[in-house]
């Protein structure tokens, strides 16, 4: 729109797109106000609407993910998830057991990544794995242990959610939403997640291309809901020596391609807890706006994921690392508030 259009004149093109079976979304900018069309071939409109009065332009988006590609919005977002905000400039780290297993082992991981500098804790109430016979999670106790490990150290928490089903309930507790690198094509579960208006984590899918990744969240942004980060943790490839294969160059273009802030998950993409901390050192460098890290009391015991899971000592060692090359890098490591600047409500 023109920098001097009248909000009628906004409301005219608006009311114009609809008319012709259209979806209008105005977005804000510095300068002035544009307008996107969302629906099947919006061009065909294009010679209609590039005529009405406050009109300077319209510009197809070539993008097959129409909201969240740069085309759309150029600026970056910054996603909050209550205490922590993803993609501000500084660095994030989410840490915590891959599954919760008793609630001694939660706290205790809780208050060890809290004090070591994470900024989030992450735990699966709810696990999908590969065999029927492996741990699958403490389901709705698992959440409370996890409401619990937030109010006691004020880290916000985020957790996965299986099923469009779960969403609600798992949404009414947790600060952000995980969807697995399983359901990174589940679309019926990627709009329920939409819809619930929650941030949401959004795992790169096993053989995902960046655009189909792209495109999965264009399903959760599409429903209304703009906090999505991405997590790159690896693709399946021929290479036997890690779990998967960490695609770092995917960080940058991601980040070239998305307004979308992109975290990094070197735990799942290893799968040996000796190559985490140079793979997650490598996620900064390479411009990543955060880490999801897999951390445990007792690795070697662990009911999932221990290979892949590191000690206290090691996570603490990490964070001292990742401070010293942010600020190499001119970048801050976000941190959790103290517990006394938690509210009693948390």
């Amino acid at each position: 729109m023109n920098v001097q259009a009248t909000p009628a004149q906004v409301q005219n093109v608006c009311d114009h797109v609809r008319d012709r079976g259209f979806v209008p979304v105005e977005l804000p900018g510095a300068d002035r106000l544009a307008i996107g069309v969302l629906g099947s071939n919006p061009s065909s409109i294009r010679d209609v609407i590039v005529e009405l009065p406050g009109v300077v332009d319209a510009v197809p988006v070539s993008k097959p993910y129409k909201q969240v590609t740069r085309e759309w919005h150029p600026d970056a977002t910054v996603v909050d998830v209550a205490t922590a905000r993803i993609g501000d400039g500084s660095f994030s780290v989410i840490a915590g057991p891959c599954a919760v297993e008793t609630r001694e082992q939660l706290i205790t991981t809780a208050h060890a990544v809290q004090q070591s500098g994470a900024a989030a804790l992450r735990g699966g109430a709810f696990k999908p794995r590969t065999s029927p016979y492996s741990f699958r999670g403490l389901g709705g106790a698992g959440l409370e242990h996890l409401v619990e490990a937030r109010r006691l150290t004020g880290l916000p928490f985020v957790t996965e959610v299986l099923t469009p089903s779960d969403v609600d309930a798992v949404a009414e507790h947790a600060d952000m939403l995980q969807v697995g690198t399983r359901n990174a094509q589940n679309f019926s579960l990627l709009e329920a997640v939409g819809d619930s208006g929650k941030p949401v984590l959004l795992k790169r899918g096993l053989s995902n291309t960046i655009e189909e990744w792209l495109l999965s969240a264009e399903y959760i942004v599409s429903r209304g809901n703009p906090g999505v980060v991405l997590c790159e943790r690896g693709i399946r490839t021929f290479e036997a020596a890690t779990r998967n294969t960490l695609d770092l160059s995917a960080v940058p273009v991601a980040k070239s391609l998305s307004h979308l802030p992109v975290v990094v998950d070197p735990s799942h993409a290893t799968g040996h807890r000796h190559l985490v901390p140079p793979m997650a050192l490598a996620a900064l460098a390479a411009g990543a706006d955060g880490l999801l890290i897999e951390v445990h009391p007792d690795p070697e015991n662990a009911l999932s994921d221990g290979p892949q899971s590191l000690t206290f000592a090691m996570f603490d060692d990490l964070m001292r690392h990742v401070s010293r090359v942010a600020e190499a890098l001119d970048r801050k490591v976000a941190t959790a508030p103290s517990q006394e600047a938690v509210p009693s409500s948390a």
